[in-house]
């Protein structure tokens, strides 16, 4: 089964702008992702080619880099994952910027039922809050948060997502992030 997977936004900035966002990928103050709300990405040896990580359950290791305008990470979990995922960042023909996250993979045994009952859902819901967070980073008055559906938020509860602190889940931390804690992901994101 073939999975491709797009998401992006349109950003009012500069692509070198956009794209130290980008650069910021699994760092101590990462600017992209939903540190609040997700499992933090984290590497190894820091995002640059060869390190080996990912987020939660999802292992990959970052195959290619362009600093400020590409990277791609190769899957190496869960089993049955065979492709990859990366963020682009261009410039528009109107000005701006899009940044872009596609997944290519096809899957395999009993991914054929994980992605498109549940790692699709939860994947969906991560990006559009990390592409959330890269226009907020540029137009802090543009709030228009988007809410997680009721089978997120079930996802959300079953499979104990507090990771996003960066604490492993045992059942004494089992919860399901707050309206809150979202804002609060938001927030950082804009700088306030």
């Amino acid at each position: 089964m073939a999975v491709l997977n797009v998401h992006e936004r349109r950003i009012p900035a500069p692509a070198e702008r956009v794209g130290a966002l980008l650069d910021g990928l699994a760092g101590d103050d990462d600017p992209l992702w939903p540190l609040a709300t997700w499992p933090r990405m984290g590497f190894d040896r820091g995002l640059r080619v060869g390190s080996r990580g990912g987020h939660g359950p999802i292992g990959y290791s970052v195959t290619d880099y362009v600093p400020g305008r590409w990277v791609r990470f190769r899957f190496s979990a869960p089993s049955g994952f065979d492709g990859y995922h990366e963020f682009t960042v261009g410039p528009e023909e109107e000005g701006g910027t899009v940044l872009r996250h596609v997944i290519a993979m096809r899957l395999h045994g009993s991914a054929r039922l994980s992605w498109p009952l549940a790692f699709r859902w939860l994947h969906d819901a991560l990006l559009e809050e990390c592409l959330d967070r890269a226009v907020l980073a540029f137009e802090p008055a543009r709030r228009g948060r988007r809410t997680w559906s009721p089978y997120v938020r079930l996802l959300r509860c079953l499979t104990s997502q507090t990771a996003a602190r960066g604490k492993r889940s045992t059942p004494e931390t089992w919860s399901c992030p707050t309206p809150a804690a979202r804002e609060a992901s938001a927030s950082s994101a804009s700088g306030r």
